[in-house]
């Protein structure tokens, strides 16, 4: 086991400093106080990295702090290059020297010092890809070099060095953009577990947890893994993940996720999804091949800017049959179409994408934003899309005498309290927002795909499906059948409950429509989409009723989870360019299937790892956000190409006849180009 070499040089009660030889400048210090302020008895910790000591407040014995510092890995800081500034410093002093040097030798040197990082990449692309957009750009300085036009080589090289240095710091801010939405890096968790009938918390590392491990979180830290909540009450801040600035209270049955972080409070997580599985593992993941991807457009760019390095050598030779002299030669090798084109559109899709990143969207790619500019027809899933997802208490029917709903509902809470399904969840949340009362009761078992059974007063409660109560636990339905048949034809959902082999009543839930629904599709359509369709399991009169209210074109309802996908492919096979909206396991086929798969909030987890595009806030709006966002950035895009084309052929047409000096055809050129990336960089505008 390490030992570090630990030293007290002060001590009075409750503080204690130490000195550590293991100190150093490239100590990670945020995580040395972190880590040993999360010790039990530690109030705070200070590192002083100048004087290599470590200052601690507590109120446990010293002895124990000591032992735990010899024995702490001293990690070092994770150091990430940045794009240098280097080539563009040796640039400009050489373009700055140059004419304050007379001899001609030295000016040689200087130019060829600065420019050489250039010239030896020309000549590698040369020998090994033939003739490129950096070959081209390495023979405009070459030649100017070689004529001795020192002011045109090197305020070429400037601009050369500048445009590069913007395209990697572009790259650079949208690759941390990884560790801002899946930061903090969380290694090691409290977890809880029983030991000789008595519970215990031990510190576990987050690759070591199962499913199903209790682990606890307290003010301050980290939440670990994506779980529910069993027992505490928080105010957690998910700004990293969701994008809300104001914490969220949450208790008892509410879901938290990784990469989140305990305000206030001290809670107990039930783990679903640990280690890789987390949501800050999938996202980290998500955006690394979304930032690596090359789209079609992008790669057409990049083909079109090195095919039309020929024609800029030929324009080349013309000026020189046309002007006789070199000059005008080395004005046409100045400017080329391949800067601009190569640079500025992968920025502006990186830009793109890290813009409506940090807006809680997930977009893997920059082909996904090509084919969602291309989408005519959106294709909802209702429930938990155009719906929230989340069943709500609506009505309550007794049907037991000296059994009021509000008693009706405190037992059926009773029992569903130990589930986290969703009417679990939506009958114990109508109990507390009534003043829930629980009602003891025996050992509850959950029998699948029906419901739950207790007793009461040594009375069997049954609480689930009519079938469940009716063929099961031969419970008489008839009494009641008129209220029930009502209820149904309203579209809702009924929970059953048997009390003493009775049918004692019957709970009604709804689905609410998103509040914003209407506006998202309104919004849509003024993009430029065509055709909005939905696809409901729901009966057709209900689903025209939800279709006539939000303005929506086509409706398929009672919907197998199979028809799903063949709709989605018949409207693909009739023309369509199609976007599917889904959340569901049964979704991920049709999220495949579809021209671009987009998966919401709270979805299925292998609908999200199937889907182009990922909401990380439970917010329909963000569907129409992300669909803006790429009709714009295809509008930039090509606005960039147009204008790259258009002003490089004027220049080369000026250059070739002579009527332009290198040093002009630079400025216009690498001018046009920086302008461009700087557009680029600047990106879109998001409505919200």
């Amino acid at each position: 086991m390490q030992q570090n070499k630990v030293k007290i040089t002060h001590q009075i009660p409750n503080r204690l400093r130490l000195k550590v030889a293991e100190i150093s400048d490239a100590t990670d210090l945020s995580y040395i106080e972190a880590t040993i302020g999360e010790k039990k008895g530690i109030k705070s910790v200070r590192v002083n990295k100048g004087a290599k000591s470590i200052v601690i407040e507590h109120n446990t014995n010293t002895d124990d702090i000591v032992e735990y510092v010899k024995t702490l890995e001293f990690k070092k800081k994770t150091i990430t290059h940045g794009p240098s500034k280097a080539e563009i410093y040796k640039a400009i002093s050489s373009l700055v020297l140059e004419p304050l040097i007379s001899n001609q030798n030295a000016k040689m040197a200087l130019g060829l010092y600065a420019s050489a990082p250039l010239l030896k990449e020309g000549l590698n692309e040369l020998k090994n890809e033939g003739l490129t957009s950096k070959v081209l750009e390495a023979m405009a300085v070459g030649v100017s070099l070689a004529r001795r036009d020192y002011l045109a080589a090197n305020s070429t090289n400037v601009m050369l060095a500048l445009g590069e240095y913007m395209e990697e710091s572009t790259v650079h801010r949208s690759d941390d953009l990884i560790k801002e939405l899946a930061k903090p890096n969380i290694e090691e968790v409290w977890v809880e577990s029983v030991i000789n009938g008595k519970k215990v918390l031990n510190k576990l590392k987050t690759a070591e947890l199962k499913k199903g491990d209790i682990v606890v979180v307290s003010t301050g830290e980290n939440i670990g893994v994506d779980g529910y909540i069993v027992e505490g009450e928080a105010s957690v801040n998910q700004v990293s993940m969701t994008g809300e600035a104001e914490p969220v209270a949450k208790q008892r049955g509410d879901r938290v996720i990784s990469g989140t972080i305990v305000e206030e409070g001290k809670i107990k997580i039930w783990a679903e999804n640990v280690g890789d599985d987390t949501a800050t593992s999938r996202i980290k993941e998500y955006i690394q091949s979304s930032l690596n991807e090359k789209s079609n457009i992008g790669l057409k760019a990049t083909k079109l800017a090195d095919s039309l390095v020929p024609v800029t050598l030929s324009l080349a030779g013309a000026s020189y049959l046309i002007n006789r002299d070199m000059n005008s030669v080395a004005s046409v090798l100045q400017a080329d179409y391949s800067c601009a084109l190569k640079l500025a559109t992968p920025v502006a899709f990186k830009s793109s994408i890290s813009k409506v990143g940090r807006n809680g969207i997930l977009i893997k790619g920059a082909k996904a934003i090509e084919a969602l500019n291309n989408v005519d027809t959106f294709v909802f899933d209702k429930t938990g899309t155009l719906t929230k997802g989340e069943l709500v208490v609506v009505d309550i029917y007794s049907f037991k005498d000296g059994m009021d709903e509000t008693e009706l509902l405190n037992l059926t809470a009773s029992a569903e309290e130990h589930y986290f399904h969703p009417v679990a969840e939506a009958i114990v949340d109508a109990a507390r927002k009534r003043g829930f009362t629980h009602i003891h009761h025996d050992e509850v078992e959950f029998i699948v795909a029906h419901g739950v059974k207790t007793k009461v007063n040594n009375k069997d409660v049954v609480i689930g499906s009519r079938h469940f109560l009716q063929d099961d636990e031969k419970i008489d339905f008839a009494p009641h059948e008129e209220t029930i048949q009502k209820a149904l034809s309203s579209g809702l959902t009924l929970l059953y409950i048997g009390y003493g082999g009775e049918l004692a009543g019957v709970i009604a839930m709804r689905d609410e429509m998103r509040s914003n629904a209407k506006t998202m599709i309104s919004r849509l359509r003024s993009s430029g989409v065509k055709q909005i369709v939905m696809l409901t399991g729901d009966v057709q009169n209900k689903a025209e009723q939800v279709a006539n209210e939000l303005g929506i074109d086509k409706v398929y309802a009672e919907c197998l989870p199979t028809d799903k996908a063949r709709i989605i492919q018949e409207l693909k096979d009739s023309g369509a360019n199609v976007a599917f909206v889904g959340d569901g396991i049964n979704d991920a086929p049709s999220l495949s299937k579809a021209n671009v798969g987009i998966s919401m909030h709270k979805g299925a987890d292998i609908a999200k790892a199937t889907a182009d595009i990922s909401l990380l806030k439970d917010d329909i709006e963000s569907v129409v956000m992300v669909r803006e966002a790429a009709v714009n950035t295809m509008k930039l895009i090509n606005s960039n190409f147009k204008l790259t084309v258009g002003v490089n052929s004027l220049i080369l047409g000026a250059a070739t006849f002579g009527m332009l000096s290198p040093m002009a055809t630079a400025v216009l050129h690498n001018g046009t180009t920086i302008w461009l990336l700087l557009n680029s960089m600047k990106g879109i505008k998001l409505e919200k």
